[in-house]
């Protein structure tokens, strides 16, 4: 009998044929662990918040410092900027190209126009003197707040590139799937805003 083992080919051990993925499933996968990553930081910076709000260092507080109406005038701000990306993607789904721009350029208004007015929030605390660095309440607020609007900002500028891509190119698989993408991100930020402004400003100040 004969004890040489016979060598058998790499294709019997695993399969060589390339696997066919749907275009743009991975890019989709990948979006949503970041999004999930997202919250997992979110979440981070509400619970220190929570921590932190009643440690006023001889401080002002809340109801000291927030002003209701010129946050609720920006919450509309960035509620209908989802309503009209909401619009965008209806009219990039009937092949639109122009009708998608005109509502994204809608929703850059309104989202300029939330970061302007969180921007004066901002410059008039420091003007007053409750700065990030007067109390741990204000240091985390400023965190809080500050980092929505850093996300806030760089979706402007997604959107500002995709507006450029759109009208360059069309409204093309990748460019649909990129609009797809920002549109998550968009509505996931107004969800952590109504949050921010449920936990921080409305509870805040009663």
């Amino acid at each position: 009998m004969s004890t040489a083992t016979e060598l058998k080919s790499p294709a019997e051990y695993w399969e060589t044929e390339p696997h066919h993925h749907p275009e743009g499933a991975s890019t989709s996968i990948g979006f949503w662990v970041y999004l999930m990553s997202d919250c997992l930081m979110f979440a981070v910076l509400f619970a220190c918040y929570g921590v932190l709000q009643g440690n006023l260092a001889a401080g002002p507080g809340p109801k000291d410092l927030f002003d209701l109406e010129l946050v609720a005038i920006n919450t509309a701000m960035l509620l209908f900027s989802s309503i009209t990306y909401g619009f965008a993607m209806l009219s990039m789904a009937k092949g639109d190209r122009s009708g998608t721009l005109r509502w994204l350029g809608i929703t850059l208004f309104f989202g300029l126009c939330f970061l302007a007015i969180e921007l004066y929030e901002f410059h008039h605390l420091i003007h007053i003197g409750a700065g990030p660095g007067r109390s741990a309440f204000l240091s985390a607020f400023f965190t809080l707040v500050g980092t929505h609007g850093l996300h806030v900002t760089f979706g402007s500028i997604w959107l500002v590139t995709l507006m450029v891509q759109v009208s360059k190119f069309g409204l093309t698989q990748a460019n649909q799937r990129r609009l797809m993408c920002l549109s998550l991100f968009w509505h996931f930020l107004d969800l952590i805003w109504i949050g921010v402004f449920t936990v921080v400003y409305l509870l805040g100040v009663l």
